[in-house]
């Protein structure tokens, strides 16, 4: 599948090589154009739509995140591209699908666009198609730690579990349990079942998903109709679940 990009840089060196880089080693690219600060990276995306825009953070007139704030509903992804590892958390907030530092590893590029690529080969394959998840159901029990001893959940009944600091709210059709048990812990607990990490703060059952919406991060519906925010990073292992 050829990606669509675009490069929002204010240093022509550093754009330079990126383009340098982006043709030698990154098959299937097709560089749309490149913009210089904020103003004209919002016009050549909002021109060409690309599937992949390399986005540095500190620019003339504004950063990479005024511009990503100004596209609340966008469909293509984000690699970041900067010298300064302090914007990770902004980034992963901002749900970017990659970020590489300065001065540019080469493969590492080649993992990024090749990540981004997967996504969108999988959104793509998905779309209009039966679907059934791998397996169909969890199936199996599951033991929560209570002061007074445990209880015992069918692991199908989750829907869903979100991380409450060193707590876990698990959610099921009509009542919410909270656990003295971090995500992680129910992440490993659950790792032979299909339950996918899709955020920092969510682990869904996977065959309660009946609605994937493409966007910035993204999101899925579940069949409760509650909807939770998919991360960039975190696309890849969603849709691996889906055939």
């Amino acid at each position: 599948m050829e990606l669509r990009a675009i490069i929002v840089e204010d240093e022509a060196n550093s754009r330079e090589i990126l383009r340098s880089y982006l043709g030698k080693y990154c098959e299937g690219v097709q560089l749309l154009g490149e913009a210089g600060n904020i103003e004209q990276g919002m016009a050549l995306i909002q021109k060409h739509a690309p599937d992949i825009v390399f986005l540095d953070v500190e620019m003339p007139f504004g950063n990479a995140f005024d511009l990503l704030d100004q596209l609340p509903q966008r469909s293509f992804e984000t690699i970041f591209v900067t010298a300064y590892n302090q914007y990770a958390m902004d980034a992963l907030n901002h749900h970017a699908a990659y970020y590489l530092m300065k001065p540019i590893n080469i493969d590492e590029l080649v993992k990024a666009v090749e990540y981004v690529r997967a996504i969108k080969e999988k959104e793509n394959a998905l779309e209009g198609q039966v679907l059934k998840t791998k397996p169909i159901k969890a199936e199996g029990k599951i033991t929560l730690p209570q002061q007074d001893g445990f209880q015992i959940l069918d692991v199908g009944d989750i829907f869903f579990c979100k991380a409450d600091d060193n707590y876990t709210e698990i959610y099921l059709e009509r009542k919410k349990i909270v656990v003295s048990k971090t995500l992680k812990y129910f992440e490993d607990a659950l790792q032979s079942y299909p339950f996918a990490r899709i955020h920092k703060s969510y682990l869904v059952n996977v065959a309660e998903v009946v609605k994937y919406k493409k966007g910035k991060g993204g999101s899925v519906t579940l069949s409760n109709g509650k909807e939770l925010s998919v991360s960039a990073s975190k696309k890849a292992e969603l849709l691996s679940y889906f055939q």
